[in-house]
């Protein structure tokens, strides 16, 4: 008696679930590998999609990389607004309490770094839309850090951004160039209030904002 022929029944796998899966799937894979170096063929296999899926739902790999940049910003950003809200009526711990989450973060197993410096690295072109993104967000966070500044009463708010996001970035690229846990990384916190002191505590009534309506857009 022949045995009966076995049917594979292909996995269907619904449009937005689908599309799911494989941003989950490049979150993880271009935050630890790197977008150049991770393929189409691996996203597919790590969200458990084929190739023609993730075409059906994305024009390119490039599109791929903006839609992953898209969600680190915008977890950037809730993380920055979740840090403003510990301290609503005191910029000046508005200011400590972003660098000490931030230093916290870096201890988070896995952790590699700020997403978008990382990509950076990878794409010199500055017209690139990843490149420009990642300029977009800078801005803004000149603008923000330089209004909590001029709230918090500091004589130069705008050097004090400038400053400011100077050492944050210098601070996600030691968390890849200094081994996990060294004292270096311990210390920024230490080195952000020594600046914010310094700036502010001469100066200690707010002044009114001074940033104009075209640099916050």
């Amino acid at each position: 008696m022949n045995k009966p022929v076995e049917k594979h029944v292909r996995k269907v796998i619904h449009g937005p679930i689908a599309q799911a899966q494989i941003l989950d799937a490049v979150d993880e894979l271009f935050y630890m590998e790197g977008a150049r170096a991770v393929s189409v063929d691996a996203v597919a296999k790590y969200a458990g999609v084929n190739k023609m899926c993730i075409y059906r739902q994305f024009e390119s790999k490039d599109e791929l990389l903006l839609r992953y940049l898209e969600r680190r910003n915008q977890f950037f950003w809730e993380n920055f607004e979740a840090t403003m809200a510990k301290h609503v009526d005191d910029p000046r711990q508005q200011l400590l309490q972003f660098f000490n989450d931030m230093a916290a973060r870096t201890r988070w197993p896995g952790y590699r770094g700020c997403a978008l410096v990382n990509i950076v690295n990878e794409f010199p072109d500055r017209e690139h839309p990843a490149r420009k993104l990642v300029t977009i967000n800078r801005q803004k966070l000149l603008v923000r850090l330089q209004q909590i500044a001029e709230q918090a009463g500091a004589a130069d708010p705008q050097g004090l951004a400038y400053g400011l996001a100077l050492v944050l970035d210098g601070a996600f690229i030691s968390t890849q160039t200094y081994p996990a846990h060294h004292p270096i990384l311990a210390s920024l916190v230490q080195v952000v209030t020594t600046m914010v002191d310094a700036a502010c505590l001469p100066n200690r009534q707010p002044v009114a904002s001074t940033v104009s309506a075209a640099d916050k857009s």
